[in-house]
């Protein structure tokens, strides 16, 4: 079952890109007493991942934290270096490029699609929330496209 508004999210142990290489971090340490966006995508350096999610939410990052938003999380199954090297080359400075390499963040928020006959495995679906202080306050998930995940759509939730 996948989580649903009111749920508090689950502490799972991913990865970011430190000075000195991959850090583990917990999704309840980024979560903790903040007010959090995050985001997901099916996979880093894909078409529409690319041309349009993650670069609507780099755009829009100054106006997305003066709504009171204290951290934005882009998370895929990918490793570090992929989301660091993706993060990179969209100038995503102002985004936490969260690394789920194996899935264990989208399994455990039941919100898994399965890509193996596009040779993709098991990945994420589209969705955005809205989480504070680690309770999912807005979730919205896109089968297709990014009518309630981009940018916009959270700016006009929040």
């Amino acid at each position: 079952m996948a989580i649903q508004v009111g749920d508090r999210l689950p502490d799972v142990e991913l990865q970011v890109m430190g000075e000195n290489g991959p850090e583990k971090v917990s999704t309840g340490q980024l979560c903790a007493g903040q007010k959090v966006v995050i985001f997901a995508v099916p996979g880093a350096f894909t078409p529409t991942c690319s041309a349009a999610h993650l670069p609507g939410f780099v755009v829009d990052a100054d106006k997305i934290k003066a709504k009171g938003v204290d951290r934005i999380i882009c998370t895929s199954v990918n490793d570090t270096f992929v989301m660091d090297a993706w993060g990179k080359a969209h100038n995503a400075e102002e985004i936490v490029m969260l690394a789920d390499g194996m899935g264990d963040f989208a399994k455990a928020l039941g919100l898994t699609q399965d890509r193996t006959a596009n040779q993709m495995g098991i990945r994420s679906q589209r969705y955005a929330m809205i989480v504070d202080d680690g309770v999912v306050k807005l979730l919205n998930i896109d089968e297709k496209g990014l009518e309630s995940t981009s940018s916009e759509a959270i700016l006009a939730a929040l």
